[in-house]
C-alpha cells in the first residue's frame, strides 16, 4: 500500500500535465503578431510535412486531435477548448503559426493551457509542424 501512493501521485501529476499541455484557440483574427515574429515565413519546403506530422502526433494531437479538429483525448478538460486547426490554419500566416507554437497560449487574449514549445522543439521542428498544419 505504501508503494502505491507515490505511484498514484506520479500518475496524477503526469495526467494533470497532459491536460495542461494544450488548449485554447480562438481570438486569432483579433491579434497582431509581435514584432519578433512578424513577417517570418516558413523556410522549409512542403515536403517536410511528414516530419511535422511526427512532431504533431507526439506533441499536439493529445489536445488538437489526430485531424486537428480540437477533439484530442485531453481536450475534454480544457477551457478554452483547443482550436480547430483544420478550420483556422488556412486563414493564418506562417508568422502567426510560428509565434503561437513557439510562445504557447498563456497570454492575452488566448489564456489557454497550450504550452510554449520554444526551447523544447527546435525552430526546424516548429516549421515542420507549420508545414504539416498546412496539409490539414
Amino acid at each position: 500500500m505504501r508503494r502505491s501512493i507515490p505511484i498514484l501521485l506520479v500518475v496524477f501529476v503526469l495526467g494533470t500535465l497532459v491536460l495542461a499541455a494544450c488548449g485554447g484557440g480562438g481570438a486569432a483574427e483579433e491579434v497582431s503578431v509581435p514584432s519578433d515574429y512578424a513577417g517570418k515565413t516558413n523556410p522549409l519546403s512542403a515536403d517536410v510535412a511528414a516530419a511535422g506530422k511526427v512532431v504533431y502526433d507526439e506533441r499536439c494531437a493529445s489536445c488538437h486531435g489526430a485531424t486537428g479538429a480540437g477533439d484530442g483525448a485531453a481536450s475534454a478538460g480544457l477551457d478554452p477548448k483547443p482550436a480547430d486547426l483544420a478550420e483556422e490554419v488556412p486563414n493564418l500566416g506562417d508568422d502567426f503559426l510560428f509565434w503561437r507554437i513557439s510562445e504557447g497560449g498563456g497570454m492575452e487574449p488566448f489564456n489557454s493551457a497550450m504550452p510554449a514549445w520554444k526551447g523544447i522543439l527546435t525552430e526546424e521542428q516548429i516549421w515542420q509542424v507549420v508545414s504539416y498544419l498546412r496539409t490539414l
